[in-house]
């Protein structure tokens, strides 16, 4: 309808539209996205319209079978299936089935020269701007539309792919890789420099402003500005300082940006939506999002999700959730903000925005999540919490855009698995790996192997492709068997402090490294950091590719841990026993006579000076050929294993 912002979302249920479901089953059921409304679902020709009619009658062991198509709702579950009679929501055979949290746009109007005296009496600087002249050329539309009370926070996409919000520098289009501007000379405290910054005095006041300095992002708010800077209302979280150089920054909140294809600004006060299109936008799919789930199953158990897409929505389980398998799932644009901050000055609480309540969140205990692949969220792919969960063959990329501690896979809680996953182009760290004890279990080790993780470290720095910290003693967690290389942070930064195929930060204990590979890791493969409470019990075995020591050689700062039968140059080693750590038989310097290093092919020549002289360490370094085991992640002669999604 002409002037109208959303379309009208299909509803989530039809009162009376479905009869009651036979008591014996299992059954299945039907979903059409073209149906008419009024079927009991009980066949094609009498499919139900939406996948919330067959979450209202299901049962355990019964199938919603699902048509192609867009279905626009949350579908709450609140019946469970069992171990042998899980109740399945399933695409056809050959649909394409989205499951989408938004609703489309319509009714935009250009907005036109006489317009602008109104646009301009409530932000004068849009008189003189970027915004401005595209009005001049017919570029800019608009429509009313209620996308929430804040700036910043909405989320629109054009023919699919996720609007860029107005903003100084214009960061393009490419979430984990935008353009920036750095803090200049003169910055310091809450004061950014920078003399590309020609706006008039009193521009910027009131903009929202994103930081990023180290391991550190941040959200806030302008309170003054001049040409050439801009004063924050308070300094950087946790840093505390902006400094020249290390800290870049992106301010947005001003109509006056409004200047770029593609781009929007969003007006809470009037709530319209301005956009700028080199056509009319509503020749174009112009969608907003209005849900935060796809499925809501946190009153449910014994649920199956197969070959589902998922379009800027997620799926979430509760705390007493069991046997959930999403199996199959292409899911695009899972949890989206910029608000990183959200007004609060706890470090602890801004670094961890999003790490427990973004992406796919699976709680309780025993579900998986499986041949997946997950694309685009400024939090999670994945967060395992609870305990005993599962995530195994998924290919996760363009994650934690927001630049915080989420991660294509957050794991908290106790005795999760994180296997042969592929994951690359990440804003932090690939796994983020946390210790959570769960009332009334006995803990557990977790385990992190055989996954591919690249492309780490784009928009924070002071991390790994595995990163875990801080002050946890870890069960025996073991972290074998994985692929990690190729750190993506940014040029011309002074930070690339920590950048390591995996990090224990900050004394964490009792962890079981080895296996693993590395290249291009600043420090290596593994590092530990034993500050705060110490690096104790840290068992690092038959890795390639070198390591870090730091805070391991104070007074009992190392007791119980062993480096033994590693491939690669140590830094840190002056002084590393002295707090009780063991190094041993580890291959340091010389050419370990790799099958083919260029090529990253590590398995070992018959020449080898680190064949057959490792310590025997049944468990983790069987399978030689040799009587005595290899040094290094490959044994000679075994057949080499492999990591990511085996798909």
């Amino acid at each position: 309808m002409a002037g109208t912002a959303l379309g009208i979302g299909v509803a989530l249920t039809v009162a009376g539209a479905a009869a009651a479901a036979p008591t014996e089953g299992p059954h299945t059921f039907y979903v059409s996205a073209t149906a008419g409304g009024g079927g009991d679902g009980t066949s094609l020709r009498s499919a139900f319209r939406t996948i919330q009619q067959c979450a209202d009658i299901m049962v355990a062991g019964d199938t919603c079978e699902i048509g192609a198509g867009t279905y626009r709702e949350t579908v709450t579950a609140t019946a469970s299936g069992t171990e042998d009679r899980p109740i399945t929501y399933r695409a056809a055979p050959g649909a394409d089935v989205v499951v989408n949290g938004t609703e489309r746009l319509t009714g935009f109007t250009p907005v036109l020269p006489k317009d602008l005296a109104a646009i301009t009496a409530a932000d004068p600087y849009a008189a003189d701007s970027l915004f401005s002249t595209a009005v001049q050329q017919r570029k800019i539309y608009s429509v009313a539309v209620d996308l929430g009370a804040k700036g910043g926070e909405e989320q629109v996409f054009l023919d699919g792919t996720m609007s860029i919000e107005a903003s100084y520098p214009y960061p393009g289009t490419d979430l984990l890789d935008p353009v920036i501007r750095r803090a200049q000379a003169g910055s310091a405290d809450a004061k950014i420099v920078d003399p590309q910054m020609t706006r008039p005095a009193g521009y910027w006041d009131g903009a929202r402003a994103l930081t990023s300095y180290w391991y550190i992002t941040s959200t806030g708010a302008v309170a003054t500005s001049d040409v050439g800077s801009i004063t924050l209302q308070t300094a950087p979280v946790c840093s505390h300082k902006v400094v020249p150089t290390d800290t870049w920054y992106r301010l947005s909140g001003k109509i006056g940006e409004l200047g770029y294809p593609g781009a929007h600004f969003y007006d809470p006060a009037t709530k319209r939506l301005y956009l700028y299109s080199d056509d009319n936008p509503n020749r174009h799919f112009i969608e907003a999002k209005k849900r935060q789930l796809a499925f809501d199953l946190s009153s449910a158990s014994g649920i199956h999700l197969e070959g589902l897409g998922l379009f800027a929505s997620a799926v979430q389980t509760g705390t007493s959730s069991t046997g959930v398998v999403l199996d199959g799932i292409d899911a695009k644009y899972l949890s989206h903000y910029w608000d990183v901050t959200r007004g609060a000055t706890n470090c602890g609480e801004n670094v961890t925005r999003g790490v427990g309540d973004t992406g796919i969140v699976l709680n309780g205990t025993g579900n998986t999540v499986k041949n997946s692949t997950i694309q685009y969220s400024a939090g999670n792919g994945i967060a395992l919490r609870g305990y005993g969960n599962t995530a195994i063959d998924n290919v996760i990329t363009d994650v934690d855009y927001a630049g915080t501690y989420a991660a294509p896979v957050a794991v908290q809680g106790h005795s999760q698995t994180v296997m042969y996953n592929t994951m690359a182009r990440v804003g932090r760290s690939g796994v983020n790996l946390q210790w959570n004890g769960v009332e009334g279990t006995v803990p557990g080790p977790d385990r992190i192997a055989y996954n591919d993780i690249s492309g780490y470290a784009s928009l924070s720095v002071d991390t790994a492709a595995i990163y875990t910290c801080c002050s946890s003693r870890m069960e025996g967690t073991q972290i074998d068997h994985n692929v990690l290389h190729d750190p993506n942070a940014r040029k011309g930064g002074v930070y690339p402090f920590g950048m390591s195929g995996i990090y224990a930060d900050n004394g964490q204990s009792d962890l079981r490294i080895h296996n693993n590979v590395g290249w291009g890791n600043p420090e290596g493969t593994v590092e530990l950091n034993g500050l705060g409470s110490g690096s104790h019990d840290n068992l690092v075995y038959n890795n390639t590719g070198g390591m870090t020591l730091f805070y391991v050689k104070g007074p009992d700062q190392s007791t119980g841990s062993v480096v033994m039968n590693n491939i690669g140059p140590i830094k840190g080693l002056t002084g590393a026993t002295d707090g009780g750590l063991t190094l041993s038989n580890n291959l340091m310097d010389g050419d370990p006579l790799f099958v083919d290093a260029a090529n990253h092919d590590y398995r070992l020549q018959a020449g080898s000076p680190a064949r057959g002289v490792a310590t025997p360490l049944p468990g983790y370094n069987d399978g030689s050929t040799d009587a005595v085991p290899s040094l290094g992640a490959f044994q000679y002669g075994a057949p080499a294993w492999t990591a990511g999604a085996r798909r």
